[in-house]
């Protein structure tokens, strides 16, 4: 990485015992008061930017989000991981930080806003932003949305920079802003609030740089056809209005000892077929990197394209995505249908996730009103048209002995789907709590080795 000899000396510090830990690559964290307020079109812009002047750059993601890291990904290059400290055990946060070590620069992206996180008992962790940053050491530059403020946004900068001391806000980027008036107030009142914070950057608005939204969010990065050209024209915005070479000397190693955290989930068995393409695309790539670490061989299959698992496949991964969208399609798809029955009378191991499990289902009614026929391997219809949201961490048990584990095995998962569930029949797959260990009850089918919820599972507890 191109950076001044003094950025060099002041990123080692006094280097602690090796034996202990082990510095990663420098590294920052991408925050912003609340939702909304541009933080991904500027990141994806600043890993670009940084991409063009030849430094090796890496995105992290906060929290379970399967959409956003696939932009960031394609932004940088390089594979972007969740990063999650309420659903992950310590060891694999840690073990996926220091992979992200191996970059020149780390630029992690965080989830909703910077205090935001799941609603938890006094003491425990909340998988916010902020708790990320003080347990990395990373730098926070908050990206601020100036739309519809002017000298009050130095207010809501110092109330940010100031409310956790075991977090440092090192930098302010300026989002919206509408003129060279609306910069100079704002500079100002920056200036007396907050004279030692360095505004990074001021970016006007561009309604074109907005990235298409859907229910779950936005749109795949798969399906946004014109991607490169967004991440380029983020890349020229970013690079004309935002000071990079300030950014990088703000950024900091991660102390985080890495230990060995073994696969999240334990593979389903030697040889796992992954249904993969626009309507099963929830795939947390960590998943996939621990089954093949474990041992486990992994082949591809698109359900879409009427495509049957690998024939030598004795387990079977439908994840979650965007069935909902696509159920005339799947109900159409007599191969691949037809083999997951056969499969499952064979006895391989079958799991579905969120939107993976409505097509084990019975029926999947799409948002007209339309019943389609599913794969009829568990015992429950799922409808789109009749929505209700459902959102948040979940802790979970196994109720029996299955491909995922003995009975009691438990995991940390996440719920976010619109789906509602129109009848179910049979033996659970798990109890449930809330992130507040509030008992949610039974949730999922089993039948045989045929299993099916709607949580998407990150990590054993």
């Amino acid at each position: 990485m191109r950076m001044h000899a003094k950025h060099d000396a002041s990123l080692e510090g006094e280097a602690p015992p090796q034996d202990k830990v082990r510095l990663t690559g420098p590294g920052l964290i991408i925050a912003a008061p609340s939702t909304g307020s541009g933080k991904t079109v500027l990141t994806l812009g600043l890993l670009r930017a940084l991409v063009d002047r030849r430094i090796a750059v890496a995105g992290a993601k906060v929290g379970p989000d399967y959409i956003d890291p696939a932009f960031l990904a394609a932004a940088s290059g390089a594979p972007c991981p969740n990063l999650d400290l309420w659903a992950m055990r310590p060891d694999t946060l840690a073990g996926r930080v220091a992979a992200l070590g191996r970059s020149e620069l780390i630029l992690c992206e965080g989830v909703m806003g910077l205090f935001d996180g799941a609603s938890v008992p006094a003491g425990q962790a909340s998988g916010s932003t902020a708790e990320l940053a003080a347990l990395s050491g990373w730098p926070v530059i908050l990206v601020i949305d100036a739309g519809r403020q002017g000298a009050s946004a130095a207010a809501l900068l110092r109330g940010f920079a100031t409310h956790r001391a075991d977090i440092a806000v090192a930098g302010a980027i300026f989002n919206r802003v509408s003129g060279e008036s609306h910069r100079a107030t704002i500079a100002e009142a920056c200036r007396v609030a907050l004279p030692d914070l360095p505004i990074l950057g001021w970016l006007p608005r561009d309604a074109s740089l907005a990235l298409p939204e859907r229910h779950l969010g936005l749109v795949q990065a798969r399906e946004t056809v014109d991607l490169e050209d967004r991440i380029k024209r983020a890349a020229r915005l970013v690079a004309a209005n935002v000071d990079i070479a300030a950014l990088i000397r703000l950024a900091r190693p991660s102390p985080l000892a890495a230990g060995d955290a073994g696969p999240p989930i334990l593979p389903l068995g030697q040889r796992i077929a992954v249904a993969r393409d626009d309507a099963f695309a929830f795939i947390y790539a960590e998943l996939l990197d621990g089954w093949r670490t474990a041992g486990a061989e992994l082949s591809f299959f698109s359900p879409l394209a009427d495509e049957a698992p690998a024939p030598d496949a004795d387990a079977i991964y439908l994840p979650g995505g965007y069935p909902e969208l696509h159920a005339a399609r799947l109900a159409a798809a007599k191969q691949f249908l037809g083999s997951m029955r056969a499969r499952a009378q064979s006895g391989a191991a079958i799991l579905g996730e969120c939107g993976g499990a409505m097509v084990l289902g019975e029926t999947l009614e799409d948002v007209d009103g339309v019943t389609h026929a599913m794969a009829g391997l568990l015992k429950f219809a799922t409808s789109f048209k009749t929505r209700k949201l459902q959102l948040g961490y979940r802790a979970c048990t196994l109720t029996q002995d299955t491909p995922l584990g003995r009975a009691g095995a438990a995991f940390r998962a996440h719920e976010f789907h619109y789906a509602s569930t129109l009848a179910a029949d049979g033996p659970p797959l798990f109890q449930v709590t809330d992130a507040r260990g509030r008992a949610f009850g039974p949730t999922g089918l089993v039948a045989g080795r045929t299993m099916g919820s709607f949580l998407h599972l990150i990590d054993r507890a």
